[in-house]
């Protein structure tokens, strides 16, 4: 078994209960609360002696290091559940709600200053600020001095590790380990190797955040940009040779999967256009692709951005996987994400350097303080809501639901915005706000206003749902006066009990979303225009744009749990449509059709996020799939489509995974914008998936 298979098993089975506990004991323990310093003080001094009394944590075939520190000693253990962990929560419920992490930092200015650049860049700075924004200077420089230090300590454990070991290989190791953590991230990376251990290292600082005591989900950017001229350089100098730049790479893939658990989302994007407009597609992209092969973990969640002009290989490869049963990785149209991102006010050199936040949610990077699924409305919920009287027509009732979801937007953006007020009143983040633009320039953390963008991004679920019950009420209540809107909503009430043939009859006889059906693919995207001029009309704090998505994450499943049976023949519990394509099983045309109805709306202002789901019988798959799954996907792109994630894999394997897990503990599967391990996934949402449409090829 060799080092990559080794760390594969060893994540797999990673425990990350308690990940966070001794960093936020040792900050908290030093944080003075009520003091009559700045907060920015207070800050400072906690997390610097934090990182400065954190072990490093080197594992036996690790390459790229840092970790957690787990080794809380039984003193530490007993004062944390004494004391100190209700502090956290205290001090955590103040900084205030709303999102983070879903964002890709500004690698770049890592990787050609160095901390210590910027350190000095940012004395500079302080010596011209008024008195409150050199508070916010030196609190920055702390910080950065303080992961600095961290990065010596690694350094000092490989050497000791170092003098123990007598494998030659491993020793040898472990000294360019030490090597490196003594340049960077303090300086500019002297090597392709030093690149990828700086950018892993300040993420890892990142995710130690005191006020956000919680899993974050920072992403790594596009590392086929950043660290392509790393890989040239080395490559030109014959240092380093095509197979060990892969193994660097699949070595901190693996660690992204120490670093955040799984159930959430977290990997880097690859192709795309440049800041010029040039596609890239170079061998790091190939490299950075293989690693979902290699790794074949969670993470990293890989997005593979297509333009017009990515060559035929890479989309073979990436085809390829997928038709492996990989879910790895998704792929999203540059050219719609661009055209979305400057209709929002971005420039177009900017709008090429974006990042999948966690799912399919897109955040410019560098400089975004994007909240993104802020927060998730259940659109099939609010119909039920509004099927309580009588309307004098089916417009009437259209009129009644927009006017419904009108005041469910407002009273959710009003609450998002005053999250955003409270975290601006009572949090920090000095260390993410260096890495930010343009925090530093305006000298203002990123919790008060320092980031470029703040948008907010709600997310909309269940839009197929609300299109289907639309059409089966229009049907049966308007035109065939087959019952009245209150007598259907008893009905459903009942789950339709003593009434399954009329549910058959809207399941199985009437038009549905997905399969070409102008008439009522018409309906999505009114929906959808609707909500985009609706979230057009809001402001946040700092200028923010409210921004629409329509993705679910898990929460097809969880509001599905707890919505009632709906019109379009959905029983009660089941989960919601679990994207932006058709519900679950609705597709009988084909693929193709499929693809048809989902572009028959504008995509480009849901920045926030689109996700439409293709599932593949993978026993059917013959000699031709790539060809034909390459097909469908530039035929998505083609129409406008904003995101396509693919899942190959048989409904006999899932179910044999059920029985089984044990032996399917790494059985990769797409839910709705991201992936997860099959079997930790809820019973429901288990079944959710195999209820899936399953094309053949």
């Amino acid at each position: 078994m060799g080092r990559i298979e080794r760390l594969h098993d060893e994540a797999l089975s990673f425990d990350h209960h308690g990940d966070r506990d001794r960093f936020l004991y040792l900050f908290f323990s030093k944080y003075r609360f009520g003091s009559d310093e700045t907060e920015y003080e207070r800050y400072a001094e906690a997390y610097v002696y934090a990182l400065e009394n954190m072990h490093p944590v080197i594992g036996d075939d690790e390459l790229i290091v840092g970790r957690y520190d787990k080794t809380m000693s039984p003193a530490e253990r007993a004062e944390w559940d004494a004391s100190v962990s209700q502090a956290v929560k205290v001090r955590s419920s103040q900084a205030g709600g709303g999102q983070e992490s879903h964002m890709a930092v500004d690698y770049d200015l890592l990787l050609q200053k160095g901390i210590s650049g910027l350190i000095r860049d940012v004395q500079t700075l302080s010596e011209k600020a008024a008195e409150d924004k050199k508070q916010f200077y030196t609190c920055c420089v702390a910080c950065l001095g303080a992961v600095c230090t961290y990065a010596a300590h690694y350094a000092a454990a490989a050497r000791a590790l170092a003098s123990l070991t007598s494998d030659a290989v491993r020793k040898a190791e472990l000294l360019q380990i030490a090597d490196a953590c003594e340049n960077v991230p303090l300086n500019p990376p002297r090597s392709f190797f030093e690149a990828v251990q700086s950018v892993h290292f300040l993420t890892f600082c990142l995710s130690l955040d005191p006020l956000k005591p919680y899993p974050l989900q920072f992403q790594l950017g596009h590392p086929d940009r950043y660290l392509y001229p790393y890989y040239q350089k080395d490559m030109a100098a014959g240092v380093l040779t095509k197979e060990q730049a892969q193994e660097i790479l699949d070595c901190l893939g693996v660690q992204i999967n120490m670093r955040v658990p799984d159930g959430l989302s977290s990997g880097y994007m690859i192709g795309g256009r440049d800041d010029v407009g040039n596609t890239v597609a170079n061998e790091l992209t190939d490299l950075c692709l293989q690693v979902v092969e290699d790794v074949h973990l969670v993470y990293p969640a890989v997005g593979l951005c297509y333009t017009t002009d990515t060559p035929d290989t890479v989309m073979n490869k990436a085809c390829d996987f997928l038709t492996k049963g990989y879910s790895h990785p998704a792929l999203f149209n540059d050219d719609v994400i661009a055209r979305g991102l400057q209709y929002y006010g971005v420039d177009e050199k900017q709008s090429h350097n974006y990042i999948h936040s966690t799912c399919v949610e897109i955040t410019p990077v560098a400089a975004s303080n994007v909240w993104v699924a802020s927060p998730y409305t259940n659109m099939p919920q609010l119909l039920l809501d509004i099927m309580n009287r009588e309307y004098d027509s089916f417009d009437a009732l259209l009129t009644a639901y927009y006017a419904y979801l009108d005041e469910r937007i407002r009273t959710n953006f009003e609450k998002e915005n005053n999250n955003r007020i409270a975290r601006n009143a009572h949090s920090v983040s000095p260390l993410l706000s260096c890495f930010v633009n343009d925090c530093l320039s305006r000298g203002r953390d990123i919790e008060k206003g320092g980031a470029r963008y703040n948008w907010i991004m709600p997310s909309f679920v269940g839009i197929a749902n609300l299109v289907d019950a639309l059409y089966a009420i229009r049907k049966i209540v308007f035109e065939q006066k087959r019952l009245t809107l209150c007598a259907y909503k008893e009905i459903l009430d009942a789950n339709y009990a003593g009434h399954e043939d009329l549910q058959a009859e809207i399941l199985h006889g009437m038009a549905k979303y997905g399969n070409d059906n102008d008439e009522i693919d018409a309906f999505f995207g009114q929906v959808t225009a609707h909500i985009a001029d609706v979230c057009e009309q809001y402001r946040s704090l700092f200028d923010g744009r409210l921004i629409p998505s329509a993705f679910c994450w898990v929460m097809h499943e969880k509001f599905g749990r707890d919505t009632g049976a709906t019109p379009d023949g959905r029983t009660c519990g089941f989960p919601l449509g679990d994207g932006s394509g058709p519900c679950q099983g609705r597709e009988q045309n084909g693929p193709t059709a499929s693809i048809l109805s989902s572009t028959k709306w504008d995509h480009t202002k849901f920045i926030g996020g689109v996700a439409v789901n293709l599932k593949f019988a993978k026993s059917s798959l013959g000699p031709g799939a790539i060809e034909t799954i390459k097909a469908l996907v530039k035929t998505y792109f083609a129409r406008g489509g904003f995101e396509l994630q693919v899942n190959c894999t048989d409904n006999a394997v899932l179910r044999a995974a059920q029985q089984n897990p044990e032996a399917y503990r790494d059985l990769l599967v797409r839910i709705g914008g991201y992936s997860d391990y099959y079997v930790r996934l809820s019973p429901q949402m288990q079944a959710e998936l195999i209820l899936r449409t399953s094309h053949e090829i």
